[in-house]
């Protein structure tokens, strides 16, 4: 009877050590799936912040290179984003920790519309600035092209005015003439009775011409086609030059002027053949050709 009570005690005592084993079980498991489904929560949690800041930092790099010139404070906010990826990635994720990163990511888009307002800003203070910049730079485009009509026109004005103002000659004559004893000259064509040569130009009446002191230079070519005398040689600035037999001087005052002058021979007679005659004025111009021949 005593042996039959022990028995049932200790089957109700691995009754209960049973039931106390199979609890202590379901609560060590049902720990586990709940510190699983945490730790799953908590890096999908991690998960939606790095995901929020990848998002923010991407849309600072859009309006960096979208901005026309370099924002340090978008840089910053930008490099900024990025630390605090780095950051979540690596720690060790709790509530705590990623409820405050939560706070951060909120901030973050705060502080990311005002910069971006502000960018906005600037961009269309920069826009204004060009077009204003292309319309001046139009406007001086027309300026120039305006200013250079001007200088061309001038130009051509001054080149007709220089024209206009260059003096011509109505009429030209050379005459071989020997000097008589009384000193009185009389033409000849004899080239060996020629003393000197004769000549004679009308310089026309020009109302715009500058009056003053001018002189045209006189050049004889020989039947060889050499310069009579000694062969003096008259320049410009811009480098043309003329050798010349001799230079007469006058004063012009607008009004038709008669000029005459006189080649005397050289050292030898002249000689027979054709002889040629040029005027020049003080540009070296030519204004006037004669030929003529001495037998």
């Amino acid at each position: 009877m005593t042996e039959t009570k022990s028995n049932n005690s200790l089957k109700v005592i691995a009754g209960l050590l049973g039931v106390v084993l199979l609890g202590t079980i379901i609560y060590t498991v049902s720990l586990y799936q709940d510190k699983k489904k945490t730790t799953t929560a908590l890096k999908q949690e991690k998960d939606l912040v790095v995901e929020d800041l990848n998002s923010l930092k991407s849309e600072y790099d859009k309006a960096i290179l979208e901005s026309n010139a370099t924002n340090e404070e978008l840089v910053a906010a930008r490099d900024r984003i990025a630390k605090y990826i780095d950051s979540v990635q690596t720690m060790k994720a709790d509530i705590a920790s990623l409820s405050r990163y939560r706070r951060q990511v909120s901030q973050l888009k705060a502080e990311r519309e005002e910069l971006l307002k502000q960018v906005d800003s600037l961009t269309t203070s920069n826009t204004l600035l060009a077009m204003q910049r292309d319309s001046t730079f139009v406007e001086l485009e027309k300026q120039t092209v305006f200013n250079d009509s001007l200088v061309v026109q001038n130009t051509q004005l001054a080149d007709a005015v220089e024209r206009g103002s260059a003096l011509n000659l109505s009429d030209f004559k050379i005459d071989a003439v020997k000097e008589r004893s009384s000193g009185r000259l009389v033409s000849t064509q004899r080239a060996k009775a020629t003393d000197k040569f004769k000549v004679c130009f009308t310089v026309a009446d020009n109302a715009i011409a500058q009056a003053g002191d001018r002189e045209f230079f006189i050049e004889v070519l020989d039947p060889q086609g050499n310069v009579v005398g000694d062969g003096m040689t008259a320049s410009t600035e811009e480098g043309a030059s003329v050798s010349y037999t001799k230079g007469t001087s006058f004063y012009y005052e607008n009004n038709s002027l008669d000029v005459c002058d006189y080649i005397n021979k050289p050292a030898s007679e002249f000689q027979k053949g054709n002889y040629m005659v040029n005027v020049y004025d003080d540009g070296l111009k030519l204004l006037g050709t004669s030929k003529f021949t001495l037998k």
